[in-house]
């Protein structure tokens, strides 16, 4: 069940010839979402080998950079020939400002484009064994960041003892990993728990956006395999990360080091360290003891299961 993660922009609000506008494209084992879009995502995602098959945005904020992609992958899609409807998840109050972008220069677009204002702490998608919440973060502007975290799934199944307690090989296999007693040729009933291990968990992805470093965050990145977070300058610009309400790299450390994230990926770089970002990365990884990423536009990761080892 694979779980991949593009970085299509890494950048902050002023591209660079290396770094493109804000854009993160995460497929799910076929679900295709793109977490914010800002303008260039269509060059990156082409660059990237993603595809144009996007099911869901999911838009952080209503800052340039973070959505002026939206109308003209819109179009690109209607153009594609596109008829399933695009929903367009989006903090409250924001809905009516994208739905006046969606129709930017008088555009219609050729298929439903659904907003769906979602609240803080609500549920702005749920699928079969997953679902998408918002968070909130702080900006300068009504702002939030998205969580996708997979249900737990079945323990591990003890063949041997299943076998060791006259369980047939075949389907009733299936029925003890989920969930369900069986009986063997002799009457005896087998238990779940006699063969199955406890529940294994599922994976956890959080992206904030742009934000100061927040408890809200800390609380819905915990245990997250990778945290996306604002990275836009270096520990000696601290104020002018504050002035901004952006998070600099250390505070990205300090906040992936509470929440007890695995990995930690440092976006939304400043333009001003288009030529090393490396600071940015140093000041986190002093906070920060596990796997720190500085990606580059068009970097791929794989999210594995906790378990994976």
């Amino acid at each position: 069940m694979s779980l991949r993660v593009t970085f299509l922009g890494t950048g902050g609000a002023v591209p660079t010839v290396e770094r493109a506008a804000s854009a993160v494209f995460v497929n799910r084992e076929g679900d295709r979402f793109l977490f914010d879009c800002g303008e260039g995502t269509q060059r990156e995602m082409m660059r990237s080998g993603t595809g144009f098959a996007v099911d869901r945005v999911f838009v952080s904020h209503l800052h340039g950079d973070h959505v002026l992609g939206i109308p003209g992958l819109v179009q690109t899609l209607g153009f594609n020939d596109r008829t399933d409807p695009l929903t367009v998840h989006c903090p409250p109050r924001t809905g009516d400002h994208l739905r006046d972008l969606v129709h930017a220069v008088g555009h219609d677009p050729a298929f439903p484009v659904r907003i769906d204002p979602v609240a803080p702490g609500e549920v702005a998608y749920e699928a079969d064994e997953y679902v998408v919440r918002a968070f909130e973060t702080e900006h300068r502007t009504k702002s939030q960041g998205y969580v996708l975290e997979e249900d737990d799934r079945p323990g591990r199944f003890d063949r041997p003892k299943a076998e060791e307690l006259g369980v047939p090989v075949g389907p009733k296999f299936g029925r003890l990993h989920e969930g369900e007693s069986v009986e063997t040729e002799d009457g005896t009933v087998v238990e779940p728990e006699q063969v199955v291990g406890p529940p294994r968990p599922g994976r956890k992805l959080a992206y904030t956006a742009d934000t100061r470093p927040r408890e809200t965050t800390v609380e819905a990145a915990e245990g997250a395999d990778l945290l996306i977070h604002d990275a836009t300058f270096a520990d000696d610009m601290a104020d002018r990360a504050r002035d901004t309400a952006h998070s600099t790299g250390r505070e990205a450390g300090s906040i992936a080091a509470r929440a007890n994230a695995k990995r930690l990926a440092l976006v939304h770089i400043s333009s001003r360290y288009a030529a090393d970002a490396r600071p940015i990365r140093r000041d986190a990884r002093e906070e920060f003891d596990g796997e720190c990423i500085l990606p580059d536009d068009g970097d791929l990761i794989e999210v594995p299961f906790p378990d994976a080892d």
